[in-house]
């Protein structure tokens, strides 16, 4: 029997300035991924820095206009353009608001909305009530709920006065998440616990 002993070769060094196509190819996957990656991370970043970016906006008090657009006893429709805006909004960064100028320097400033759904509402002076067209929801003058669905009051915007005109706190809407606050009943004389009406 006889063996044949073959010699191993040694592949020859690879040459640097030769391009192979397994390094083409990981060098093109690699960019992918990097691609890929930055597709991604771009709206995530965005999302987690969008609260800084927008915190300015957030604190914005809007001018209403001069006092005198608001007579003494009246609730008049008033419109504010939203300081969150974007170029493509048009006419939707134009927001309404109720405003009911009860005496001297005394307003109550409505956010348009109902409690209930959101649905717009309608001030009718005859009857001196807010009405909702969507389910039947109904305010008094001073925003209280009446009647219907609702079950709080219209939301209100703080307001301040600044060089005769009505300025608004409108950097959110109002809601619960940031106007509700704790109400203590007037219990003097009652029995019962302190949180009890009776």
């Amino acid at each position: 029997m006889t063996y044949t002993v073959h010699e191993e070769h040694e592949a020859p060094p690879e040459d640097p300035k030769e391009v192979s196509r397994r390094w083409f190819l990981l060098k093109i996957g690699a960019l992918f991924n990097v691609v890929v990656g930055i597709a991604i991370a771009t709206p995530v970043v965005g999302y987690l820095l969008g609260p800084v970016r927008r915190k300015n906006f957030y604190n914005s008090w809007v001018s209403l206009g001069s006092l005198d657009q608001f007579p003494a006893g009246e609730t008049r429709l008033a419109t504010y353009v939203n300081p969150y805006r974007q170029p493509w909004d048009g006419a939707t960064d134009n927001t309404a608001c109720w405003v009911r100028h009860i005496s001297g320097s005394s307003f109550q400033v409505f956010a348009i909305n109902c409690a209930h759904l959101g649905c717009p509402v309608r001030w009718f002076p005859q009857s001196e009530l807010f009405m909702c067209p969507c389910h039947g929801g109904v305010y008094y003058a001073d925003g209280e709920r009446a009647s219907g669905p609702p079950e709080r009051g219209l939301f209100q915007y703080q307001y301040k006065i600044v060089k005769s005109e009505l300025h608004i706190y409108a950097g959110q809407m109002p809601t619960l998440a940031n106007s509700a606050s704790l109400r203590i009943l007037n219990n003097t004389g009652s029995k019962g616990c302190g949180s009890c009406a009776g």
